[in-house]
């Protein structure tokens, strides 16, 4: 119990370290973008540094599979260099048994990534696209669409304000809507016109609009005397059908806790929920996957430093962890466009890579 303590220390201090180091390049390479993108818009340090860190989270979330593979490699190649793994064996314990400790501490990370990191990524991305979308003058941020048992809601905004659009109804990419109202509002959050439509049909940078009735809502006037009926019209938008489809699969802004939900309420809308179903299980299987990491770094590097290779150990470590992440990412697309199904998608590359350092360890250790 005690040498697990000990070892369970030695992988949070390498842990710690390589999470620091990556968060501060992190930092350093995302204000450096930041002041790119934001040039000329008399931003100061303090906003764009709040920006960075908006951003942060998102980033160690996605090196976090390779900040567990580099702690290993640091933990195990320490250990074989003071020959406490020697010791360790010396008085009858395996190398198998060593590893519970690291993997342990892996699995509680995953699960912690999960849990916590997961709902923080979510609210500050959607924190960040607020900001990034005030600093830019466009009042809107990149979340433009939601689906509720009430039909398909959409935002819009420019510099003369802000519409908000209704549906009841729309055809599978959201870019033909039925049972359209229009609320658009001026600068200063007024309302200024009401549409009601039979239809609407997004085009290149316009609704257009059939059988729309228009309400005038200024101060002074009689919306109804002064209401037009038009058989078609246009209005301008800044919405798109890529930035439409995006919204609808992008999965990153939704905390884990809110996906449930948001796949019920897609499917109940009409809308194919094959891409969030995916992430929520890769989310599922990404302490097994942090596992994995942790034992793809400990078949390599478990070797005592006087056999020599030591480099080339860590290097063949480090390379298969790439290739592993990869492989995760390709199966992960390969479900998403249902070229696989979900559960093997999600779950079978880490344990083929749990199964794959399991072996490579039993040989090590009994040859």
């Amino acid at each position: 119990m005690i040498l697990d303590r000990y070892f369970t220390r030695r992988f949070l201090q390498a842990f710690g370290l390589i999470a620091g180091i990556f968060f501060a390049l992190i930092m350093l390479i995302d204000l450096i973008e930041q002041l790119r993108r934001f040039e000329g818009m008399r931003l100061g340090l303090g906003k764009l540094l709040h920006l960075s860190l908006l951003n942060a989270p998102a980033a160690m979330s996605e090196l976090l599979p390779l900040i567990m593979i580099l702690s290993a490699v640091v933990l195990f190649v320490g250990l074989a260099r003071s020959s406490e793994l020697v010791v360790s064996r010396a008085i009858g314990r395996s190398g198998i048994r060593s590893l519970a400790a690291p993997v342990t501490v892996a699995a509680v990370i995953g699960l912690l990534a999960v849990m916590l990191l997961n709902p923080i990524v979510a609210a500050t991305s959607n924190r960040y696209d607020q900001l990034s979308a005030q600093a830019r003058g466009t009042g809107a941020s990149s979340s433009v669409l939601s689906v509720s048992g009430e039909g398909l809601w959409l935002r819009q905004g420019s510099q003369s304000g802000q519409s908000v659009i209704h549906a009841d109804g729309h055809d599978p990419d959201a870019t033909v809507l039925y049972g359209v109202t229009i609320l658009s509002y001026s600068p200063n959050g007024v309302p200024v016109r009401r549409i009601l439509a039979e239809s609407a049909r997004l085009e290149d940078d316009s609704w257009t609009l059939t059988n729309a009735k228009v309400w005038p809502l200024s101060a002074g006037i009689n919306p109804e005397a002064d209401s037009s009926v038009h058989a078609t019209m246009s209005i301008a938008t800044t919405l798109t059908h890529e930035r439409i489809r995006e919204t609808l699969g992008r999965v990153e802004s939704v905390s884990i806790y809110n996906l449930p939900d948001t796949i019920r309420q897609l499917d109940e809308a009409g809308f194919s929920t094959r891409r969030q179903r995916v992430w929520y299980q890769v989310a599922l299987a990404r302490p097994l996957f942090l596992v994995a990491m942790v034992l793809v770094g400990a078949a390599f590097t478990m070797r005592h430093t006087r056999f020599g290779g030591t480099g080339v150990a860590v290097l063949t470590a480090v390379l298969l962890g790439f290739a592993l992440y990869f492989i995760r990412n390709f199966a992960q697309i390969l479900g998403e466009n249902g070229q696989l199904p979900i559960t093997l998608a999600a779950w079978a590359p880490p344990l083929a890579a749990v199964f794959l350092s399991l072996g490579l360890l039993l040989h090590a250790e009994d040859g």
